[in-house]
């Protein structure tokens, strides 16, 4: 990249990158805003590739579970939140944990609904906890723990635990976009958020966006969307990976290291509090 602004010339070694595209600098606001109509073009285009190139970016892989030390599951339906201290375990080892108080910061546990409100509060007030903000949104959103269903609170606090980082909440504001449930139906604002969270890791964020490629005809870029969740662990995704495989839009080799990535993914992530846990929940269900 030259060290020559784009729009007068001028040479300085302070000069600003466009933000969009990193192909040309300036030396301010007013040679950036002159230089506009001419570099419009190629700056999308560039803005495009790189965003792309972000987008189908196999993600980091989750954080290890603070007691058992093993990968954290790839959905959160796997894990649980300590509300007292904030701390984030797997299935498994709270299956196991047979005293009734958080190993960590020796808070007794509680089932009292008041109680559970009060430490997300606590949490969103004193911290600005992102996953206490979008625990509290579902709450509101759902009806849970004796709250009443308040949409709007809801809408409002998964809006704030996104902008606080949470890829669960950019997920959850995708599929009220997507369905226009309490709010106006807005399919591209809920694929920007879609995207926001798939690129943190969220895989069935992941498989939305896999969906909705394949609803708009896209196969081959749905593919891609599925193979990067299925890579991360996500069951369903790999189905549909196989089907894919069978219609023609994935080949032998993506298919097979799809597989192996996959397996890699669940080995790294099991144990065997981890499949007891699992088969107590389903014998609830």
């Amino acid at each position: 990249m030259s060290n020559h602004c784009a729009s007068c010339g001028k040479a300085d070694a302070n000069l600003k990158a466009c933000k969009a595209c990193k192909l040309v600098k300036y030396c301010g606001v007013d040679c950036q805003v002159a230089h506009r109509p001419a570099h419009k073009k190629a700056c999308r285009e560039k803005a495009r590739e790189l965003f792309d190139v972000q987008l189908f970016s196999q993600p980091k892989k989750k954080e290890e579970c603070p007691i058992c030390m093993i990968t954290l599951p790839c959905s959160d339906a796997e894990c649980t939140y300590m509300s007292c201290c904030g701390k984030q375990i797997c299935s498994g080892c709270r299956y196991c944990l047979t005293r009734e108080y958080c190993p960590f910061c020796n808070t007794a546990t509680t089932t009292i609904n008041e109680e559970k409100i009060k430490r997300l509060s606590e949490r969103i007030e004193k911290y600005n906890d992102p996953t206490a903000t979008f625990l509290l949104a579902n709450y509101h959103r759902f009806g849970w723990n004796g709250l009443p269903v308040d949409q709007s609170k809801a809408f409002e606090l998964f809006q704030r635990a996104s902008e606080l980082g949470n890829a669960a909440a950019h997920f959850h504001l995708g599929t009220l976009y997507s369905t226009g449930n309490g709010i106006e139906l807005d399919k591209k604002k809920a694929v920007h958020h879609y995207q926001i969270a798939a690129m943190m890791g969220h895989t069935d964020a992941r498989y939305n966006l896999g969906a909705t490629e394949a609803e708009n005809g896209n196969n081959q870029c749905a593919m891609r969307h599925l193979m990067i969740a299925a890579k991360c662990g996500s069951e369903k995704s790999l189905h549909y990976v196989k089907v894919g495989f069978r219609n023609g839009f994935v080949t032998k080799e993506d298919l097979e290291k799809t597989l192996r990535d996959y397996q890699a993914a669940c080995d790294e992530t099991k144990s065997e509090q981890r499949d007891r846990a699992t088969a107590i929940a389903r014998a609830r269900e």
